[in-house]
């Protein structure tokens, strides 16, 4: 393992450590005929595969993932209640329900269900009728859900992808990126487990009308359990899905596909791909040192970083791959530094691709440092931006 440090004018700046595994690249890497797809392991975080993945798509139904989730908050913070029950307005059931021609529960207008089984709607019956009356009740009408939409896709990091409506009609202001879309699924799976488990459930009847469950992973015998599909009118299908298999997890996002058989073929043949042809490689253990930051003012300079967490990633079976890794951090950091500050990320790449980031933190306390380390201190970072002002207006 070789760490190179970056030079003092790049310093003041951002501070790169970069470190090396050996190796010849993949020979043979998986083919779909999906334009968009991502692959992701849910242990490690590591991208596994991906082909177009921060294209912009229509989400279709799949954006009622994100309805989910918003719902899945309201009951876990305790502002709704699975019993609570809400009405169907007549703009729900027509825009939504069986006049609508859509995916539908069948909700009746003027009639009302309770939460529990309204989300049953949404997510087994890809209701859209249910997404409208699940968005009225929790604020009050679409529009404002859509506000806390955004707010909420802001706050989970979907920093890339907007959203226009709860229910999946295509729309200029709706746009994802499969890669958002697999880490929105990885969200919910793990914040919500016991919700999460309405997504594998394969049928549900409302009003006498018995539905299967939308999601074609989930009779394939491949340990898959979840999420949604979608749909548009000019023949675009897509797919966020999720399997489990010895205990390892795998998402899978693909979009684009022209029907709904090469959709399902595509998101099935990556998932089997992933579980056969990888295996887990160990990188640091949690609170091992894997790199320095520099700290400007504090009676030390430089703090080690280390990850809360192990730091793996999946290598293929069979190869010697070559990964490379940095640190990223806006620095020098200022002393005071906290033990467990988070201070910045650990990438490691495949070739171009990021395969994964893991949130790096300080290793112990730096105390503010005396008044002559700190002049001295900022004596080189004024030398630091000099030398990078010369450099760039050479260029």
């Amino acid at each position: 393992m070789r760490i190179r440090h970056a030079g003092a004018a790049v310093a003041a700046f951002l501070i790169c450590v970069t470190t090396f595994f050996g190796g010849a690249a993949i020979a043979q890497p998986f083919q779909t005929s999906a334009p968009q797809a991502i692959l992701i392991d849910a242990g490690t975080n590591t991208v596994l595969f991906e082909k177009g993945a921060d294209d912009f798509v229509t989400p279709a139904s799949t954006v009622k993932i994100l309805t989910a989730e918003m719902i899945f908050r309201e009951l876990t913070e305790g502002r709704l209640r699975l019993g609570d029950e809400m009405q169907v307005s007549e703009y729900a059931w027509r825009n939504g329900g069986a006049p609508a021609g859509g995916s539908a529960m069948f909700l009746k207008v003027n009639s009302r269900a309770s939460v529990e089984n309204l989300l049953r709607g949404l997510i087994v019956d890809s209701g859209n009728d249910a997404a409208l009356v699940l968005a009225e009740g929790v604020a009050g009408n679409e529009e404002a859900f859509v506000m806390r939409m955004n707010k909420r896709a802001a706050e989970l990091g979907l920093v890339k992808s907007r959203f226009g409506n709860p229910w999946g009609k295509a729309s200029d202001d709706q746009k994802v990126t499969p890669r958002e879309m697999a880490k929105l699924a990885l969200y919910v799976i793990k914040t919500y487990p016991d919700f999460y488990k309405i997504f594998g459930e394969k049928e549900f009847t409302w009003n006498n009308i018995r539905q299967q469950n939308r999601n074609p992973l989930l009779t394939m015998s491949i340990g898959a359990d979840g999420l949604k599909t979608g749909n548009i009118e000019k023949g675009e299908f897509g797919l966020v899905g999720s399997a489990v298999e010895e205990g390892r997890r795998l998402i899978v996002a693909v979009y684009g596909a022209k029907t709904a058989k090469e959709r399902a073929e595509e998101a099935r043949k990556l998932l089997q791909w992933g579980f056969r042809n990888f295996e887990e490689k160990d990188l640091f253990k949690a609170g091992e040192p894997i790199g320095p930051a520099q700290v400007y003012g504090g009676t030390r300079g430089s703090v080690d970083l280390v990850s809360k967490t192990d730091v793996k990633v999946l290598l293929q079976r069979g190869s010697n791959e070559k990964l490379s890794g940095k640190i990223v951090y806006e620095g020098p950091v200022v002393a005071p530094v906290e033990a467990a500050q988070q201070i910045g990320k650990l990438e490691i790449k495949r070739g171009a691709a990021v395969v994964l980031e893991q949130p790096l933190e300080a290793s112990e306390a730096i105390a503010e440092g005396s008044l002559s380390s700190r002049a001295f201190d900022a004596v080189y970072e004024y030398a630091a931006a000099k030398i990078h002002d010369k450099l760039s207006a050479r260029k």
